[in-house]
């Protein structure tokens, strides 16, 4: 298995607002390709789907509950003449993720790029084993039922934070600590199936970020803990926005594999021993 090893304090950087570009992604640089994004209907999530479709990706909005904001995103995209369809799903229930990979296997006969972006566990009025349910359980549930529809050659992006990603070196706020334990989790649960990914030529990268100034994590934090971002921002010097982490997110899904299969986006010092 693949180590997350070799951990650089460089870590990657994108311009500071990729959207005035046109996006991360060159114009057709994904024509004929098709990529599923969890959780995206808004976010982080809403964003890679946005720049994989204005590369020429036909692209899956998943969603859980909010379904006239997945169907916004799909008809914007169809808008500026990409394709995109939405699928509601709740990533818990394994028949009704084998629902959804049947659909998009009749919708787009494939998949090429897998994007495990949904997370969650700091909602309130949850089971109190639904973060490490959704985050590690469903995670590997979502691979195995995409397996059969990724072609050779493919990506599959497991998104998550530092304060996740380090966890088991670098304590994190008690208001996230469930989270985190349950994100780490899917990870190595993830990391543990590389060698069978390389082996049906599917590559696997992590994308691990700092704290996302306004994401959904990010609010629930601050309504817990006020002044945590801020406090954050402070010591990280900056902090990334949800576009210029999607584009992170976007970039990881057609560049090569990194080192120790992790690709890095904001402030290392406060995780890496020595610095």
């Amino acid at each position: 298995m693949t180590s997350d090893s070799g951990i650089q304090n460089q870590a990657s950087t994108t311009s500071s607002d990729p959207t005035e570009a046109g996006g991360p992604l060159a114009a057709g640089s994904l024509q004929g390709k098709r990529a599923l994004v969890t959780g995206s209907s808004r976010g982080i999530g809403a964003d890679t789907a946005r720049y994989l479709a204005a590369a020429g990706a036909s692209v899956v909005i998943n969603y859980r509950q909010k379904a006239p904001r997945a169907n916004k995103l799909v008809a914007e995209i169809e808008a500026s003449g990409g394709t995109a369809i939405a699928i509601g799903t709740d990533l818990t229930d394994p028949a009704a993720v084998a629902a959804m990979f049947a659909q998009i296997d009749e919708a787009f006969g494939g998949l090429d790029i897998l994007v495990l972006n949904a997370s969650g566990g700091m909602e309130s009025g949850v089971a109190e084993d639904y973060a490490l349910t959704l985050n590690r359980d469903a995670q590997v549930g979502v691979l195995d039922a995409a397996l059969p529809l990724l072609a050779p050659g493919s990506r599959v992006v497991f998104v998550t934070s530092h304060q996740a990603h380090f966890i088991h070196s670098t304590p994190t706020m008690p208001e996230y600590q469930v989270v985190a334990v349950s994100k780490r989790a899917g990870e190595d649960a993830l990391r543990a199936r590389i060698d069978e990914l390389a082996a049906r030529d599917i590559g696997f990268t992590v994308v691990s970020g700092d704290m996302i100034e306004g994401t959904v994590t990010a609010t629930l934090l601050e309504r817990a803990r006020p002044g945590a971002i801020g406090a954050r921002k402070e010591a990280a010097g900056r902090l990334y926005n949800v576009s210029e982490f999607a584009a992170e997110v976007a970039l990881a899904a057609v560049e090569p594999v990194p080192a120790g299969n992790t690709r890095y986006v904001g402030d290392l010092s406060s995780f890496t021993p020595g610095s």
